[in-house]
């Protein structure tokens, strides 16, 4: 569950200083990798926020690397900080094994979400759970049964937003259209109706309390989140108490294969081998915390995509080609689309790989250590922060050649699979068990956008604080092609 959270993470001098109690150790001890720990209190802070607002946030992190080496420290708002750009300390980081690097969260986020959240539990517990959401989010029943349910959502909005036309429309407002329907189904199976349009409301006042000064006094961002999070649980404890009390006049045979997430969760009641039955309350927390990734990266994801498309013509090209000759074959043969065919498209998932690269929705995983640990030669002292870096490598250009350079070509020779230069989603044992939908979900809007219309970008920037956007949401006028052959 690194999505978004991720993001979040990286702009915590917004809450941090109520971290790290224990901070107050010796900073000469041997083996803590060179730094400087900048003014009292503030630290470096003030350099960290202003890298943010550059066109290469990544600057905070070149400067200090190539004074002090890959792995320094640091101090943000009095916090001393290991930052790593060395993806092999990051690595070892995100493996966590033994359990020695916990979450680190602004208070906020804290307060939002609850020590029960996957995303602040640690040990057994979040393996349970991480492994059962995990099998049934990449399983293939699933890919095929949502696919259809994507494809509707995806032809539905792009043929709407082309009415529209001359006007323009806010590309990075307009996906969550689709995308925050197709996320609650998958989790709650929630279709079209009041519920869904309740959920989505809440969820956009929820969001906005993640990133906040944490105080809960009425009025306050911190407070409003509070009470749509109130609003939305109700909602999600009736729907998961109905399931519940559906799935107990069931037998084995007759439930089934598992409908969504809840279900996954639910059925550990009825599981032998369980040690503990997850308690509803567990569930329906976590449920509304699973949103969070999934209904901010992918159309961040989506959005950035067509931005880089829009200024790489050769590239929207080779797209394309690939992607009408998939659709030219579905024509010839009348069938219907699996999701094997949109996940077999090359040049289109070396799109996808060079815009999550470039982009980096996530560029730092924080942690916090329980203990000393040393890692190659790097000591991290109990009670310190540990920042792991993935934008530093993603933009190094002993990995990548022209780092800053859209080219999804390089992707024909680079690997994917057990590459710790490349991870965008995280990794380790909290790496986001939504990634393959994630992925689908991308290729099929990619494939219905580049085979059925054309579009125009307006000019925008994307900035990278307090988290990875467009400046102005990305305004396109979308034009079906077949009103073009008429004109």
């Amino acid at each position: 569950m690194e999505f978004y959270i991720g993001c979040f993470l990286s702009i915590v001098v917004l809450g941090w200083w109520f971290l790290c109690k224990d901070s107050n150790l010796v900073e000469k001890k041997a083996g803590i990798p060179r730094g400087n720990s900048g003014w009292p209190f503030i630290g470096e802070t003030l350099d960290f926020i202003a890298a943010g607002y550059t066109s290469r946030p990544v600057s905070f992190m070149e400067k200090r690397k190539s004074k002090y080496g890959k792995v320094f420290k640091t101090n943000i708002l009095g916090t001393p900080v290991i930052v790593s750009t060395d993806p092999e300390v990051n690595k070892v980081v995100l493996q966590n094994q033994g359990n020695i690097f916990l979450p680190a969260y602004p208070k906020s986020i804290k307060e939002l979400v609850g020590k029960s959240s996957i995303l602040q539990i640690n040990g057994s517990l979040h393996r349970r759970v991480h492994a059962l959401l995990a099998g049934f989010l990449r399983s293939p029943q699933l890919k095929a049964r949502i696919t259809k349910d994507i494809e509707t959502s995806v032809k539905g909005c792009l043929a709407s937003w082309s009415t529209v036309y001359p006007n323009t429309i806010n590309l990075q407002d307009e996906v969550k259209k689709i995308t925050f329907p197709i996320l609650v189904k998958v989790l709650l199976s929630v279709d079209a109706g009041e519920d869904l349009k309740v959920l989505q409301r809440e969820f956009n006042e929820f969001i906005k309390g993640l990133i906040c000064i944490p105080v809960k006094l009425p009025g306050t961002t911190l407070y409003k989140s509070l009470k749509a999070k109130e609003k939305m649980l109700k909602i999600v404890e009736r729907i998961i108490a109905q399931k519940r009390k559906d799935g107990m006049k069931k037998t084995e045979v007759e439930k089934g294969p598992p409908n969504d997430a809840v279900d996954v969760l639910l059925g550990e009641e009825g599981n032998p081998n369980a040690t503990q039955c997850l308690p509803l309350d567990f569930i329906c927390h976590n449920m509304i915390e699973m949103i969070i990734p999934g209904e901010e990266t992918t159309p961040t994801t989506i959005t950035l995509a067509v931005k880089f498309l829009t200024d790489c013509p050769l590239a929207l090209s080779n797209l394309r080609e690939e992607n009408m000759e998939l659709k030219k074959q579905k024509a010839e043969s009348d069938d219907e689309y699996a999701w094997t065919d949109y996940m077999s498209l090359a040049f289109t998932q070396n799109v996808i790989n060079e815009t999550l690269r470039l982009a980096n929705i996530i560029n730092a995983i924080w942690r916090k250590t329980e203990k000393d640990v040393e890692i190659k030669g790097h000591l991290i002292p109990r009670g310190w922060c540990v920042l792991a870096s993935l934008t530093s490598v993603h933009m190094d250009e002993k990995y990548y050649d022209n780092p800053y350079q859209f080219n999804p070509w390089r992707w024909e020779k680079i690997s994917v699979v057990n590459n710790n230069c490349f991870a965008p989603f995280g990794g380790g044992q909290r790496l986001c068990p939504g990634v393959e939908i994630s992925r689908l979900e991308i290729s099929i809007f990619l494939h219905h956008l580049v085979t059925g219309y054309s579009w125009v970008a307006e000019d925008d920037t994307i900035v990278y604080f307090p988290t990875v956007k467009m400046k102005r949401k990305l305004p396109i006028r979308v034009t079906p092609h077949n009103k073009l052959d008429s004109e």
